[in-house]
């Protein structure tokens, strides 16, 4: 039999906005497919013969004869995953929705499918596969415990990199070092989907995740700063010292302002020897870039500065997101953030605009006050406004997001020559 994994296409910044292409000096950022896609792939047994798809690149083979299509999504995927689902369906395709959106809204999904599957799919993914085979496919299937990592295989990061006409292979991918995590922030649904545990992977999972994409002359990137938590760092960087003596085969680490300063120096100078050179300083969610850029809180903007010169002392790259439209961003927001970035002396970063993600604490408070303007998942990209702002006009939060690419990058245009800028900028 015949499962074909897809991945469901979305729109980024300049697919919303067209008119930053002429402002940002970079081209489209273009990362890679879910890494949940091929850690599915990894426990699909051999008896079946499966393949993938990337909706955004590739014709999706409607017609194709297949017995089983896997759709994975998030939420700005959401709506075109749905409309894919019901073209196989109408063909007589059976077809499993999963990924976070279908996590965090399963009953919206489930009239787009046969079978949704809910959080962490590793453990139950072979029992639906037999379930296909018996024809006892049930509308639903879900993990009743989190995943052993240490039992899971390397993920089959092959069906991407290795696609036979490939029309493009990004030059990074994800290593995860860890599933869920303990922190409650407003707008993030890690929590909801892994568990408030956070569990590790072995650091010899790392390693070979690490080695999987070294070997295909693609790097790793450790893209959630959960990755930062001691416990996950130790781990990380023991695996990166495995490849001493080699050039580094990672791109960037994610990471908060707060993290940065809680680390002592040894670690960051340990971090750049093991050949850490950029963090994708996300901002935000955190008190600190919650505060320093509301003109009210002059503590914390000395504190994101700290950060900042702090990660810059070691040598390391802070390729920095800024987040606008939190509650307590006035209009002054837009001209602190380009003051701070000129007095900080930052040569990359993106911006976003603070997005209620279904799942999220943010979500739920906002459809609770009725500051929700619309339920087109397609919008929910952190590129356009979707919710009431609590001191300005959501045009003018609109107005000021386009304001800071396009001013930032105007005295930045030489950042074409900074070697991995256009390979990592979400842009």
């Amino acid at each position: 039999m015949k499962v074909r994994f897809i991945y469901a296409r979305f729109a980024r910044h300049a697919d919303a906005h067209p008119e930053l292409r002429a402002h940002v000096p970079c081209n489209e950022y273009f990362g890679p497919p879910s890494l949940g896609i091929a850690c599915l792939a990894a426990v699909t047994p051999p008896t079946w013969e499966l393949d993938f798809r990337d909706d955004r690149l590739e014709d999706v083979g409607l017609d194709d004869d297949i017995d089983l299509v896997a759709i994975s999504c998030f939420t700005p995927s959401a709506m075109r995953a749905m409309e894919l689902a019901d073209a196989f369906r109408a063909r007589g395709r059976k077809v499993v929705m999963g990924g976070i959106f279908p996590t965090m809204r399963p009953e919206e999904v489930a009239p787009h499918c046969d079978a949704v599957l809910v959080g962490e799919g590793e453990g139950v993914w072979p029992q639906l596969l037999a379930d296909v085979e018996a024809g006892t496919l049930a509308r639903r299937y879900a993990e009743t415990t989190p995943v052993d990592l240490a039992s899971l295989p390397l993920p089959r990061i092959d069906l991407y990199i290795d696609k036979e006409g490939a029309l493009f292979s990004p030059d990074d991918y994800p290593v995860q070092t860890s599933r869920g995590c303990p922190l409650s922030c407003s707008a993030c649904a890690i929590p909801g989907v892994m568990g408030r545990k956070q569990r590790f992977y072995p650091k010899e999972h790392i390693v070979g995740q690490i080695e999987a994409l070294a070997a295909r002359g693609k790097l790793g990137s450790f893209t959630e700063d959960t990755a930062f938590f001691h416990s996950a760092s130790k781990r990380f960087l023991e695996a990166l010292e495995v490849f001493e003596g080699r050039p580094a085969p990672v791109s960037y680490l994610g990471v908060s302002m707060p993290m940065i300063l809680a680390t002592p120096d040894k670690t960051l100078a340990r971090m750049r020897s093991a050949g850490i050179k950029m963090f994708y300083l996300v901002g935000g969610f955190d008190p600190i870039t919650r505060g320093a850029f509301t003109g009210s809180n002059p503590a914390a903007a000395q504190q994101a500065l700290d950060a900042v010169r702090k990660s810059m002392d070691h040598g390391i790259e802070p390729y920095t997101s800024f987040m606008v439209g939190n509650e307590d961003d006035d209009e002054g927001t837009f001209d602190r953030i380009l003051e701070f970035a000129d007095a900080a002396n930052i040569r990359k970063a993106e911006f976003a605009i603070m997005t209620p993600y279904p799942g999220t604490p943010v979500f739920r408070a906002m459809e609770a006050a009725g500051r929700l303007r619309t339920r087109d998942w397609s919008l929910y990209n952190d590129a356009n406004v979707v919710f009431e702002p609590a001191k300005m006009s959501a045009d003018r939060l609109l107005e000021g997001y386009l304001y800071l690419w396009r001013e930032f990058y105007r005295s930045r245009q030489d950042v074409r020559s900074l070697g991995t800028f256009e390979r990592t900028i979400q842009f």
